[in-house]
């Protein structure tokens, strides 16, 4: 996201306590594209765009150090990526669950205490989930909708049916954010994000940065690789490429490219003072077993022999649901998608294939073990394996203890721990 702003003409500061390394080490897996180190992604940086960034290498949940960082940057915008991204993470244990709430809640309320002290006509674009809705029989707004009870009509915020610890600290931030618009006269955009996949951020292939150290991470482990990352990873090294329960969650997606498109948008058109809007950031909808279909498909006509099977559900969610958001106020901004799915996976496959032995290396970490009850048990078969290739899986019986089928990771923040701050 910094890179996308500052090549918009924005200037850019930021804090990164760099905890998604952390994270992810320890789940026992690793990007899948190598990650520099924060210094040299730095030279990297003011190499390509002519300018360092200034960042802060500290935690958002430390009050004097968002105050300090307000004080010298002063910003217009502050795009707030930095909260931790994973479901699974948050359902390991009560310190996990505990942690994440914490970590999440603090560090965005540290956020709006600094605004309204020392920035007080900023805007806020805080990332949320399309999770924090759920999977209601109804179809999903923009944050808001017209209801009547009992002869009186009112607009309120659409009810959150959140599936994680995770996803709760979401809804709890966007009350938040919601209130602090209210109280204090602050602006801000709640972006409701699909599932962001992809490794190439530019919308075009030839702006995409040639130095390595400045490429994105690409994480692939059951906490905090999405659906989509494992199947592309799971392809390369010939692993099959694995559903949860039945595979029939239905989530959005969109590519990263249009994620930076879409967020930029938002910092770009301000809200008025004291409102607070919501954007569903998605393109298109899916079911996993769609996806991992589509992922089959490409992987196939590029040489290589994916197989889909499924495996036993971790999860405690809704196997068959409704689900048909709206996502009207980006494309009324001036959205316009850039890629398609397809030419996307392939892709990523191109970017993953040359480093299919680090991938290989962290192989175990693709099934999953974080189990919704509090237990740690990895995933079954649910299949005999005997077929499954771009049409889908072949069809098989359930197991017996087979618990309720839900989504495979769908929520991936841009830079976890993250938070730039622009001045345009």
């Amino acid at each position: 996201m910094a890179q996308y702003l500052t090549a918009r003409g924005h200037e850019v500061s930021g804090i990164d306590a760099g905890f998604r390394r952390e994270w992810v080490a320890e789940m026992g897996g690793r990007s899948a594209l190598p990650v520099a180190s924060v210094e040299a992604r730095l030279d990297a940086f003011e190499s390509a765009y002519g300018r360092r960034p200034h960042l802060v290498q500290d935690d958002l949940t430390d009050r004097d150090v968002v105050y300090r960082l307000f004080e010298d940057a002063r910003p217009e915008a502050i795009v707030h990526l930095g909260e931790c991204p994973s479901a699974p993470y948050s359902m390991m244990d009560a310190d996990h669950a505990i942690w994440v709430q914490r970590n999440n809640i603090e560090g965005t309320m540290n956020v709006l205490y600094a605004m309204r002290d020392l920035a007080p006509g900023a805007h806020l674009v805080k990332l949320g989930t399309m999770g924090e809705y759920g999977t209601p029989d109804l179809d999903i707004p923009e944050g808001f909708f017209e209801i009547e009870y009992r002869g009186r009509r009112d607009r309120l915020p659409f009810p959150r049916q959140a599936g994680s610890w995770y996803h709760w600290s979401k809804v709890h931030d966007s009350n938040n954010v919601m209130f602090a618009c209210r109280i204090f006269g602050l602006r801000a955009t709640d972006v409701m994000q699909g599932v962001v996949y992809g490794t190439r951020f530019f919308g075009s292939s030839a702006d995409h940065p040639a130095d390595p150290a400045l490429h994105t991470r690409l994480d692939f482990d059951q906490a905090f690789g999405t659906a989509l990352n494992r199947f592309c990873c799971q392809s390369v090294i010939g692993e099959p490429l694995t559903l949860f329960g039945l595979g029939n969650q239905r989530r959005g997606f969109l590519p990263i490219c249009d994620s930076m498109q879409c967020l930029t948008l938002a910092v770009d058109n301000p809200p008025e003072a004291g409102d607070y809007r919501v954007f569903n950031q998605f393109e298109e909808t899916y079911t996993i077993s769609e996806l991992a279909a589509k992922v089959a498909a490409v992987a196939s006509g590029m040489g290589l022999d994916p197989q889909i099977r499924r495996i036993e559900n971790p999860r405690k969610e809704m196997e068959e649901h409704h689900y048909n958001p709206d996502h009207d106020h980006l494309l009324a901004l001036g959205y316009q998608p850039t890629r398609d799915m397809d030419s996307e996976i392939r892709a990523m496959l191109e970017d993953l294939l040359p480093h299919h032995d680090r991938i290989a290396a962290s192989r175990e970490v693709l099934l999953p073990d974080i189990r919704w009850d509090g237990s740690r048990r990895r995933s079954a078969f649910l299949d005999a394996g005997n077929g499954a290739g771009p049409d889908g899986p072949a069809a098989a019986k359930p197991s017996v203890d087979e618990p309720d089928a839900g989504a495979a990771d769908v929520d991936h923040a841009i830079g976890a721990k993250a938070a730039p701050l622009a001045r345009g």
